[in-house]
C-alpha cells in the first residue's frame, strides 16, 4: 500500500526536506516503497550501522510489508538499546506481537510494557478483547459495496454535502503537478452523487474549493457555517511554507458556499487533519500530533463561535487517544466514531466507537469484524436513511479486492453501529461520616458467579466499570477492617444505554462496636424485656435488627449473645430467664437471615455476673438493679475483621 491516510501523507511529505541526499533505504522508505526499502538498509548496515531512525525505519518497513516477526524483533531490540522508545513505536512493537500470537501470550509478553500504558489504555485493551475474541458482541450484519468512483489511486475520506458524496483522492490528472514520493497526483477533493442504491456516480473535481497546486483533502460539510471545512497544504500563492526548520505542515481551512476562505487552524510547525465540526456544541474537532499527547496523532477540539476559534487545543483525553494514532473523529446521535491503529485492533487501522455524555466518553468499542478487517480501515462516516428508518454510511479501506490503493467502501446497516454497553460507577463511602473509602476491592459478576471485572476505589472512593450488556450481574465490594456490600441487578433488554450510579457503603467495624465489659460488642442502645418475659418486644426488635445489618455488612463475623439478669429473685429462676433470653434473641437474629454459624453461643449467666454491689441480701435502688439487666451481642472474632 502507498497511502494509507493523510496522517502518512504529511508524516512522508515533512521529511523529504531532511531526505535528500541519505541512504537509498531512507529514501525508499519515504516513497513508501518498502520492500525496496528493506533491501537497501539489510545492504547498507552489513558496510555500517544504521542510525537508530534508520533502524526502526526497517521496523516499519517490516511491519508495512507483513512481516510481523521480523517487526517485532528489530523494535523490541530497538527498545532493548533504547528503553525510553516512544510510545508510537512501542505501539507498533506490540501490534506486531499481536498478530503472532494468541491472547494469553500476548497478555504475558505485554506486561514488561505496563509502564507505558495508562489505566484506561488497559481497561480498553481488555474490553476489546473481550469483545472480539469471545464474540461477546454480536457483530451486525453489514450490507458493504465497494463504490463505483473508486480509481487505481488513492481515494479516501468520503464527507457528505448535500445529495453527494465528497472524497479525497490521489487519481492522475490530465494537468497538474505530481506528487514524487506516491507517483500520483496531489490531492485534491472530488464529489460523485448519491444513488439510490448509495452508490455514487463518476467523480469530478470539486469547484468550490479553490484551486491549489498542492494538497486539499479531508473535507467536510457543514451546514450551519454554510461551508466546506478541509485540509490544505501550507503555502503563499504557488509557494510552499515552510518553518525554521524546513518543515512544511497542512493547515484547516473553511470555504463558504458564497466562495470566501478564511484559515481556522494553521501553523507552520504543526499539521492539523481530519475536521469535523459539531453544530450542537460548536466544537471543532480534528486530529493532531501536538507535544504532550498520548501516542502519535490523537483527537481534539476548539471552542467555536459560529466557527470562530474560541480556545486552545483541547485533547479528548486517555479514554480516546492512545499510544497509537487516532484520527477521523466523527459523531452521530451521541456517539463519537473515529479510527484507531492502536495495538488491539483487528487490523492495522480499525474504526471504533465511543458513547459521549457529560461525565466523558465510555470505553471505545471496535466496530468488529465485516466492516473492520485485517488492513486498514479509517474514515468512517454515517447518517439515518429517511426512506427506511436504516443507516448509509461509508469509510475507507485498503483490504483486499479493491481497485486501487484505498478504496471507499459503502455500507448499509439496520441500526447504528456500537456495541450496547453497561457503566456501573460511583463511590465507595463509609455510611457514619459518608467519606469516600480507598483501596476497596469492588468485584463484578455475571449470573452464574463468574468474575467479570476487579477494580480498586481511587484516593475519594470512585470507581466505575464497564461491560457489554447482560440483563443480569451483581457487585461485591470489600476491604479489611470494614464490612462488604453484595447486590444483585437485572436490566432491561431493550435499554439503549445503562449507566448505574451506585454509592457502596461499607461500614468500618470500629463504627459499629464499642468496649462494654472488657469485651468487644456491638454497638446497641441498651434495651430491657419485661419483667419475668423473654418475649421479643417492638423496641428490642429495633435493635436486633441492627445486629443483623452488621452481619450482612460483616458475613465472617461470629457473636455470642450473653443474657444477665439481676439478682432479684432465686438464682435458679433467673439463670433459666436468662437463657430463655439468649434463646429468644438467637432466635429472633435467625429469622432475619443471620446464620447459626454467626451466632455461635448464646448463653444466660443469670445473675451470676453483676456488674455492681446489688448481690443477693444487698439493698439497691432501681436504677442500680436495672444496670445488671442487659443482653450483650459479642463479637468473638474481631481481630481477624479488623
Amino acid at each position: 500500500m502507498k497511502l494509507k491516510a493523510i496522517l502518512l501523507f504529511l508524516l512522508m511529505f515533512s521529511a523529504l526536506s531532511f531526505a535528500q541526499n541519505k541512504s537509498k533505504g531512507d529514501n525508499f522508505f519515504f516513497e513508501y516503497a518498502y520492500k525496496e526499502a528493506i533491501k537497501e538498509y539489510n545492504k547498507e548496515q552489513v558496510k555500517k550501522s544504521l542510525t537508530s531512525q534508520q533502524f526502526l525505519n526497517l521496523a516499519d518497513s517490516y511491519l508495512k510489508t507483513g512481516n510481523y516477526t521480523k517487526a517485532a524483533e528489530l523494535y523490541e531490540k530497538q527498545y532493548e538499546k533504547d528503553t525510553t522508545l516512544g510510545t508510537p513505536y512501542i505501539n507498533k512493537l506490540l501490534l506486531s506481537v499481536s498478530k503472532t500470537k494468541d491472547r494469553a501470550e500476548f497478555q504475558n509478553y505485554t506486561s514488561k510494557f505496563s509502564s507505558f500504558f495508562s489505566k484506561e489504555l488497559i481497561d480498553n485493551s481488555e474490553f476489546n478483547f473481550e469483545i472480539l475474541e469471545n464474540n461477546t458482541a454480536k457483530n451486525q450484519d453489514f450490507l458493504i459495496f465497494n463504490c463505483y468512483l473508486n480509481s487505481p489511486q488513492a481515494d479516501f475520506s468520503p464527507a457528505f454535502y448535500k445529495d453527494e458524496l465528497l472524497f479525497t483522492s490521489g487519481r492522475t490528472k490530465v494537468k497538474g503537478k505530481i506528487y514524487a514520493p506516491s507517483g500520483e497526483s496531489y490531492l485534491d477533493i472530488y464529489a460523485g452523487k448519491i444513488q439510490a442504491d448509495g452508490d455514487v456516480t463518476v467523480p469530478k473535481v470539486f469547484k468550490k474549493v479553490a484551486n491549489s497546486n498542492y494538497h486539499k483533502a479531508t473535507p467536510y460539510f457543514s451546514e450551519a457555517l454554510n461551508g466546506i471545512i478541509y485540509m490544505l497544504s501550507n503555502a503563499d500563492g504557488d509557494d510552499l511554507l515552510f518553518d525554521k526548520n524546513g518543515k512544511n505542515t497542512l493547515a484547516i481551512g473553511l470555504v463558504t458556499e458564497k466562495g470566501s476562505f478564511e484559515y481556522l487552524l494553521r501553523d507552520l510547525s504543526t499539521s492539523f487533519y481530519y475536521p469535523y465540526y459539531d453544530a450542537a456544541t460548536s466544537k471543532l474537532y480534528f486530529a493532531a500530533n501536538f507535544e504532550g499527547g498520548f501516542g502519535g496523532t490523537d483527537i481534539y477540539y476548539v471552542h467555536t463561535n459560529n466557527g470562530q476559534i474560541m480556545s486552545a487545543p483541547i485533547n479528548l483525553g486517555p479514554k480516546i487517544n492512545s499510544s497509537g494514532n487516532e484520527i477521523a473523529p466523527y459523531i452521530l446521535e451521541g456517539s463519537l466514531f473515529f479510527s484507531s491503529d492502536i495495538f488491539y485492533g483487528l487490523g492495522g487501522m480499525d474504526m471504533y466507537t465511543s458513547n459521549m455524555s457529560e461525565d466523558g466518553f465510555s470505553t471505545p468499542v471496535n466496530l468488529g469484524k465485516g466492516i473492520n478487517s485485517s488492513y486498514d480501515d479509517f474514515g468512517f462516516i454515517i447518517k439515518k436513511d429517511a426512506a427506511d428508518g436504516s443507516y448509509l454510511g461509508y469509510f475507507s479501506s485498503n483490504r483486499e479486492g479493491g481497485k486501487g490503493n484505498d478504496d471507499i467502501y459503502g455500507f448499509k446497516v439496520a441500526e447504528k453501529p456500537g456495541l450496547k454497553t453497561i457503566v456501573i460507577k460511583g463511590i465507595v463511602v463509609n455510611p457514619a461520616n459518608d467519606k469516600g473509602i480507598e483501596e476497596a476491592s469492588i468485584t463484578l459478576f455475571d449470573e452464574n458467579g463468574n468474575i467479570l471485572k476487579q477494580s480498586i476505589s481511587g484516593v475519594d472512593g470512585d470507581y466505575q466499570f464497564e461491560i457489554p450488556f447482560r440483563k443480569e450481574y451483581a457487585v461485591k465490594a470489600f476491604k479489611k477492617g470494614h464490612g462488604r456490600f453484595y447486590q444483585e441487578f437485572l436490566q432491561e433488554q431493550g435499554a439503549k444505554a445503562v449507566t448505574q450510579n451506585l454509592k457502596i457503603g461499607l461500614p468500618f467495624i470500629q463504627d459499629v462496636v464499642e468496649e462494654k465489659e472488657s469485651k468487644t460488642v456491638i454497638k446497641l442502645q441498651k434495651f430491657y424485656f419485661s419483667k419475668g418475659k423473654s418475649t421479643i418486644t417492638p423496641a428490642i426488635a429495633a435493635e436486633l435488627d441492627k445486629v443483623a445489618a452488621v452481619v450482612v455488612n460483616f458475613p465472617e463475623i461470629q457473636l455470642k449473645v450473653e443474657s444477665h439478669t439481676n439478682s432479684r429473685g432465686s438464682g435458679a429462676s433467673n439463670l433459666s430467664l436468662s437463657q430463655d433470653r439468649a434463646s429468644a434473641v438467637r432466635k429472633y437474629l435467625l429469622s432475619k437471615g443471620v446464620s447459626s454459624e454467626n451466632v455461635v453461643e448464646y448463653i444466660g449467666y443469670g445473675e451470676n455476673l453483676v456488674i455492681n454491689q446489688c448481690k443477693n441480701g444487698v439493698y439497691c435502688l432501681e436504677f442500680l438493679h436495672n444496670q445488671n439487666d442487659r443482653t450483650l451481642i459479642t463479637v468473638l472474632n474481631y481481630d481477624e475483621l479488623n
